[in-house]
């Protein structure tokens, strides 16, 4: 549902998301800089930075459609593979398959309601429906998400993803065959003007995006790579590799013609997470291996 506000005197010249939370309460500030991030929140109609400075009458469209879901979250009877746990994080090695959290069409089946069915404590900063979660790779993206448990660990992990100092390591099956060994895709991404439901390269409006690659292995129609992102915007490795005409193998989103071989979501795993612990001040660094059926995919190119 949206809602609108209008700045008032007051408010002039603050950062958008530090004036929201005077102007609304029950929110954090890191909540309406993602909810700005994700173009949730409109100034007179017009996507911004949460660092625009607003202006007397301003009007502020907010969509809390993911806010106004159930005023309680449903446990979700799953079993969590949990790959490490102490008193401020859980990594978790996240399935093909399952939603990170509550949005349209998926209220009780998601990563958060398993959570919450395990009983786990976690991080508020972000609302209900985002409980313990500061980061997230898509819904047919397998591998290692990291959840916050305290809102203190939150705010620490969230300012390594915006300086980029946690790192997180992609495994992908793309079509073609690429011949450089390695590379760095730098291009800007936004909202897909003609289909909502994607992003696209804007070199006008979109974000800085950098995406960095390397060849492990080429195959007669494919080739398997490592990525890093070095941001994290929405698809970033499905864009920048469609981009690249290189789309990941079985993306329904994003390439033509890449579905043959695997039709059931991308072939895109998340295998490494690197960042530095909210208490100890320590790097840490975990690696899942390749889930099966990615693993059997890449024993029939061989």
């Amino acid at each position: 549902m949206e809602n609108k506000y209008i700045i008032s005197s007051k408010l002039v010249d603050l950062r958008l998301d530090k004036a929201l939370t005077l102007l609304i309460k029950n929110y954090s500030r890191v909540y309406f800089s993602n909810a700005i991030k994700n173009e949730e929140i409109l100034v007179n109609g017009n996507v911004v930075s949460p660092s625009y400075k607003v202006k007397e009458n301003d009007v502020i469209t907010i969509d809390f459609k993911e806010k106004e879901l159930d005023d309680s979250i449903k446990g979700y009877a799953l079993e969590l593979d949990i790959v490490y746990e102490d008193d401020d994080v859980l990594i978790i090695n996240k399935p093909q398959g399952l939603v990170v959290h509550p949005g349209d069409g998926h209220h009780d089946d998601t990563l958060v309601n398993a959570l919450v069915y395990n009983n786990k404590e976690l991080s508020t900063v972000n609302g209900l429906n985002r409980v313990g979660i500061v980061h997230r790779i898509d819904k047919d993206t397998s591998g290692l998400l990291l959840v916050c448990k305290n809102d203190y660990a939150h705010n620490f992990i969230a300012e390594q993803l915006k300086d980029h100092t946690m790192h997180r390591e992609y495994i992908a099956l793309v079509t073609g065959v690429i011949p450089n060994e390695r590379g760095k895709i730098i291009a800007p991404i936004g909202r897909d003007k003609n289909n909502r439901m994607k992003m696209a390269v804007d070199v006008v409006n979109g974000k800085e995006a950098v995406t960095h690659f390397e060849v492990i292995k080429r195959y007669e129609k494919y080739t398997l790579i490592k990525c890093r992102l070095e941001t994290g915007r929405t698809h970033q490795i499905r864009v920048h590799m469609e981009y690249f005409n290189h789309p990941v193998v079985g993306d329904p989103l994003y390439g033509k013609n890449n579905c043959s071989l695997y039709n059931n979501g991308q072939l895109l795993h998340a295998y490494k997470l690197t960042f530095i612990h909210p208490s100890t001040k320590k790097e840490m660094s975990f690696e899942a291996p390749l889930p099966k059926y990615f693993e059997e995919i890449i024993e029939k190119l061989k």
